[in-house]
């Protein structure tokens, strides 16, 4: 069979599942328990041998049950009826206790296909291929291709822990992360910056036998607290070629934020998840669950806030080596809140070399009404004297407007700002912007890309970063608005926005009043 027609094949059963009421999620965590399966069975035969163990069926308590059958694919498929379903959840259950990856991919492991009829048809066409044999970049292909579908029902909220791969990719040449380096995400979701650092080392370099390896199986540590987003991370990474099925998962389930764990990397790839606050669910005495504002306490941080944003912030420069390099997706409040705001940008820009700053339009992301920027900044050794020296910012939101679906943004889009950026020596860069040079922004990318000083940025109101120069076209030219539907999902972002910001306002209340 062809890659298109696995691809149309899954696809066409996701909506026939989709009518029976399993969402994509769904359908997409139960196509990850049963690849996961059925690769595993391919392995363990010639010319593979891989000798991977599956335990028996466990009792509830999770002992093995003596003489019980194998949780493998080869039992599994051979059930049929009602004996299917049963058997299906029983297997489920029991490799959920299991260690290493086995265990991260069937963590809360659940049966979302009562119809048996219909999971055996799932499992029919799961057999019918090899996937072993089958390329890397097909089975990627097509495990995104789900993920992207995922991440677009919106009722599902699968959005958030989806970055746009166009971005994602830009970032990633800009970066251009080299061979037998460490790279790390604390909040990795479903692994699209480690596919994209993957895919730009191994089409950039000769790699070696030792650079293969430690690609595979050394370079990449991440982070990710929801276990269906984490299951996803790992399937993704695994059908992309990274990590060994029967090896130890490279996914962290703890909160990255609660402690430093001493590790130290190369490179911080992330886009950190979106809202500002961070709270945790405790329970009391009388085992009522109770939610309280969780300010991470931390030593090693700059400021102690409940901020979400600057926590991750604080905690992804700590991550990196003496030597790392980040690049980190994060939202306009960052660049301008007070307080603790601007402290952490005053530490950052003394202990980092804060080169760039990329301004997002809206329209991007999942969550309606994100107004994002790319931080991207060089860790430091200590010195008496600010690292940062000046700030390159490139304003790819005034006048731009992009929809998730009708006019998506695309690598092209962004072209002009990797060649600004200017990868392969960034300290010879040339501003497209000056004094006579259009600064209301008239023609096209012209004026887009400015540099400021440390000493400029110093003295602005509370270190201030949110920087604007060209004009909006669309304040003073009526003949040149964005199509109707563009300007109607602007208004939904900024009306969702908004009350995202009246709701943050009313717990910071409530909290004070308790």
């Amino acid at each position: 069979m062809t890659d298109s027609t696995i691809i149309s094949k899954i696809w066409n059963l996701a909506s026939v599942l989709r009518d029976d009421g399993v969402s994509y999620g769904d359908y997409l965590e139960q196509i990850t328990y049963l690849l996961f399966l059925k690769m595993a069975d391919e392995l363990n035969k010639p010319p593979y041998s891989k000798g991977l163990k599956f335990p028996r069926i466990k009792d509830v308590e999770g002992n093995e049950v003596k003489d019980g059958e194998l949780c493998d694919w080869e039992t599994l498929s051979g059930k049929r009826g009602a004996e299917l379903e049963s058997f299906y959840s029983q297997l489920l259950r029991s490799l959920s206790t299991e260690k290493g990856m086995l265990g991260q991919i069937f963590t809360k492991s659940q049966n979302k296909i009562q119809d048996p009829a219909k999971l055996s048809r799932v499992i029919n066409m799961i057999d019918q291929e090899d996937w072993s044999m089958m390329g890397a970049d097909i089975k990627g292909k097509i495990y995104e291709g789900l993920l992207e579908k995922n991440a677009e029902d919106t009722k599902s909220g699968a959005g958030q822990y989806f970055t746009p791969r166009a971005l994602i990719k830009t970032m990633v040449a800009c970066v251009q992360p080299k061979p037998s380096k460490t790279i790390a995400d604390p909040a990795c979701g479903t692994g699209g910056f480690f596919l994209a650092a993957y895919d730009w080392i191994t089409a950039n370099n000769q790699l070696d036998r030792e650079e293969k390896e430690f690609l595979k199986n050394s370079t990449f540590h991440g982070n990710e607290i929801v276990a269906n987003t984490r299951r996803l991370c790992l399937m993704n990474m695994y059908l992309h070629n990274i990590g060994e099925m029967g090896g130890e998962s490279f996914i962290s389930s703890n909160d990255a934020l609660v402690a430093d764990d001493g590790n130290r990397y190369d490179y911080v790839l992330a886009n950190p998840p979106f809202g500002k606050k961070s709270s945790m669910t405790i329970t009391n005495e009388q085992g009522e669950a109770e939610k309280e504002d969780l300010s991470y306490n931390r030593q090693d941080f700059w400021e102690t806030t409940s901020n979400k944003q600057l926590n991750f912030l604080q905690h992804i420069k700590n991550m990196l080596k003496v030597s790392g390099e980040a690049a980190v997706v994060l939202p306009d409040n960052v660049l301008f809140e007070g307080g603790a705001g601007e402290e952490v940008r005053k530490q950052l820009m003394m202990t980092t070399d804060l080169h760039t700053i990329l301004r997002l339009p809206t329209g991007l992301f999942y969550a309606h009404g994100v107004k994002a920027n790319v931080l991207f900044f060089d860790n430091k050794a200590a010195s008496k004297e600010a690292q940062t020296k000046e700030v390159w910012i490139y304003d790819y939101r005034t006048n731009i407007h992009h929809t998730l679906k009708k006019k998506p943004m695309t690598t092209a889009n962004l072209k002009d700002f990797v060649e600004c950026y200017n990868p392969k020596n960034r300290h010879k860069r040339t501003e497209t912007w000056n004094e006579e040079n259009l600064p209301d922004g008239k023609a096209g990318q012209e004026g887009r890309w400015r540099k400021f000083t440390y000493e400029e940025i110093l003295v602005r109101d509370k270190t201030n970063l949110d920087i604007f120069w060209l004009k909006d076209k669309s304040l003073t030219d009526l003949d040149n608005l964005p199509d109707p539907d563009i300007l109607a999902s602007e208004i939904i972002e900024n009306i969702e926005s908004g009350l995202n910001s009246f709701k943050e306002i009313m717990e910071t209340i409530n909290g004070q009043t308790e």
